[in-house]
């Protein structure tokens, strides 16, 4: 059993059980040209938490954990994009949209991808979502219960909305959640700094936080899994 130190008090968990997920670290979010700075965003406060996400990526596979990775696209016919989502604010380029990394947010894009930096292995889970959420019309609660995953530690982007969505939906299906606070960012600090305190506020009611320190410091004393 690994101990952290988090708030609002200790989490514990088994490797054996425990998945890393990584929300969202594509480049339509985190490069310039992408999706999120045609919406006015400044990119670079989403690409600076890289290599801290590199790091604990890096100290996750060396354990030997399950690592799932998510990635927001649609189909190239945006079926499954419903004008709901598509025509919300008044951005430069809209979902499917062509741009500098090729179609917005669409499956197979370069700009749909996930930052080299992080890029997943072939061993490792990538699952694509239509929505917000992670298990919104995916196939990963499935595959978390069928690994007898029961614990789940979140980094990625952003902060407030495809990762508090993702946590909300995972705290809901029943596993534990810990979100890595420095691994994770918005656009907007302010809305960073108001989900940490809602997710562990009431005792942890969506879940814990910790700074990613605590947990690279928690794995160099862990024994791996047994491959």
């Amino acid at each position: 059993m690994i101990a952290l130190e988090a708030q609002p008090f200790e989490f514990t968990f088994e490797l054996a059980t425990c998945a890393l997920v990584i929300i969202d670290m594509q480049r339509d979010f985190i490069e310039p040209g992408g999706f999120g700075e045609s919406l006015g965003n400044d990119v670079s406060l989403l690409s600076a938490i890289v290599p801290q996400c590199r790091a604990v990526l890096q100290a996750w596979r060396a354990a030997g954990a399950l690592v799932v990775h998510t990635r927001e696209a649609h189909r190239a016919d945006l079926s499954d994009c419903p004008d709901a989502k598509r025509n919300r604010g008044n951005p430069r380029l809209r979902i499917g949209d062509a741009g500098p990394m090729g179609r917005i947010l669409i499956a197979g894009e370069p700009g749909c991808e996930i930052v080299p930096e992080l890029a997943p292995l072939p061993r490792e889970t990538v699952i694509d979502k239509p929505g917000k959420g992670a298990f919104y019309a995916t196939p990963l609660g499935a595959l978390l219960r069928q690994a007898g995953i029961t614990q789940l530690l979140f980094m990625g982007v952003t902060t407030e909305v495809c990762v508090q969505t993702s946590m909300r939906e995972a705290n809901d299906r029943g596993f534990e959640c810990l979100l890595l606070e420095d691994c994770t960012e918005s656009y907007f600090p302010q809305f960073k700094h108001a989900t940490l305190e809602m997710v562990r506020a009431q005792g942890a009611i969506v879940g814990w936080t910790a700074p990613s320190t605590a947990l690279l410091a928690a794995l160099s004393r862990a024994e791996p899994v047994p491959r």
